[in-house]
């Protein structure tokens, strides 16, 4: 099955995205955004992701005060010099102002979030200016159950355990708005990309929210990044399936539980067009591989 489609010709490589969570310019990792532990220097780490066959990376701004936006834009600039692949950077992006200086310091794609909730018209501003191929839409979707009468748990009408609710803060708050049709709007106003992060899972490495994604295919004909629960090399398939277009992992690659080709041979296995990664680096006498 092509990542996009529900049964189309397998023509569109899966892509292996690395997603690293930046605070006051190193790499951090938690469950559901606590608990943060120092996973590195970003730039260090896009080299190797890049060394490794990654075919994308994520940099997401964690923190996004204002205080924090200059080393964002300088860790950007860094990595830039150092990677060939394409880069995507959000958090506490507010303005075209905002996109602009990202790109310009050598991001190749703009994630938004909040103040797309703000102002949905900012992403067709913003798909305007720079091409719907820069914007993408990040939806940070937590799992809302409705209640039956009693307070039991409700069955969701489309069949569902209950709805998606787009959340923000790392999911800490909600916002009353349905996570599909957010991401169906935002296709509508000029986005090229969904970023669909299961708030539920990030962190857990219980698995994609199949569910999740599936409700999003089914939604959008732009691309799907499915984010959130990835735990081992047997959860990428099924993303897959369920209708992603590319997979992303920030814990499982950090701390060298999976590598880049590991998940691209896992893909493959299972029937999924990837492109190769290059063959692991043999450490030279001073231990570098270079």
């Amino acid at each position: 099955m092509t990542p996009g489609t529900a049964d189309g010709a397998m023509t569109v490589a899966v892509r292996v995205i690395p997603c690293l969570d930046v605070d006051a310019g190193r790499v951090v990792k938690g469950v559901n955004f606590r608990d943060l532990r120092d996973a590195g220097d970003p730039v260090e780490r896009a080299a190797d992701y890049d060394r490794d066959g990654a075919d994308e990376l994520v940099f997401l701004d964690i923190t996004a005060s204002s205080g924090e936006r200059d080393t964002m834009y300088e860790v950007v600039r860094r990595t830039a010099e150092q990677v060939f692949i394409p880069l995507t950077v959000g958090g506490g992006v507010r303005s075209v102002a905002d996109i602009d200086r990202l790109l310009r310091a050598g991001a190749d794609k703009v994630s938004l979030n909040t103040a797309a909730i703000a102002r949905p018209e900012l992403l067709t501003e913003a798909a305007a200016q720079f091409g719907s191929q820069c914007i993408v839409l990040s939806v940070d979707a937590r799992r809302q159950a409705r209640q039956a009468p009693g307070g039991r748990p409700a069955a969701d009408p489309a069949g569902g355990p209950g709805r998606f609710e787009v959340t923000t803060h790392g999911g800490r708050r909600g916002t009353g708005i349905d996570a599909v049709d957010w991401a169906r709007r935002g296709a509508e106003l000029g986005v090229g990309e969904i970023l669909l992060n299961s708030m539920d899972a990030d962190g857990t490495r219980d698995g994609f929210d199949l569910e999740l994604i599936r409700a999003v295919r089914a939604a959008v004909t732009v691309p799907v990044i499915a984010s959130g629960g990835a735990g081992r090399l047997s959860d990428f398939p099924p993303a897959v399936a369920a209708g992603a277009d590319a997979v992303l992992a920030a814990s499982l690659f950090h701390f060298g539980e999976a590598s880049i080709g590991q998940v691209k041979d896992t893909l493959a296995g299972a029937g999924h067009r990837v492109r190769p990664a290059p063959p692991p680096r043999i450490p030279d006498d001073d231990g570098t591989g270079d």
